[in-house]
């Protein structure tokens, strides 16, 4: 009897060993980025930035954004501010995120955004310079 629950004991603390990393719940990470591109029914976009956790990682990281739809303009935005949620590990925040958009600007424009990965989302916000209007859908990818 004693042998078998030591056995239970040890298979328990084998498969908590195993167990993924984020078994301990959701972290919370920033992103704080630069951008800028242009569109003419296509839009394009690219840019750096900073993926900052709340468990002390962080990670640098390249942006793209490409889409179409009904869109014209040139657009820059600086000290871009995103939150991601359903992060369980930095690594989760990379990929290619789903998103759509109706913006319009005129020299000094704010934009805003949300978007999904699976289970992981993203809003970002920031303001900027340039001039822009349209709808466009297309996707946002990080990459390291």
């Amino acid at each position: 009897m004693k042998a078998r629950l030591l056995t239970l004991f040890c298979a328990g603390l084998l498969a908590a060993a195993a167990m993924p990393a984020h078994a301990s719940g959701p972290i919370t990470c920033k992103l704080a980025f630069n951008l800028s591109g242009w569109s003419i029914f296509y839009k394009t976009a690219s840019g750096t930035g900073t993926v900052t956790c709340d468990n002390g990682r962080s990670m640098p990281v390249h942006i793209r954004a490409k889409g179409g739809g009904l869109t014209i303009g040139k657009s820059k935005i600086e000290n871009g501010t995103g939150e991601f949620s359903g992060v369980f590990n930095i690594n989760d925040v990379l990929g290619t995120y789903a998103s759509s958009e109706a913006h319009a600007g005129a020299s000094k424009s704010a934009k805003a955004m949300a978007m999904t990965k699976g289970s992981v989302s993203l809003a970002v916000a920031g303001k900027g310079a340039g001039w822009d209007i349209g709808v466009a859908f297309g996707k946002f990818v990080i990459e390291p």
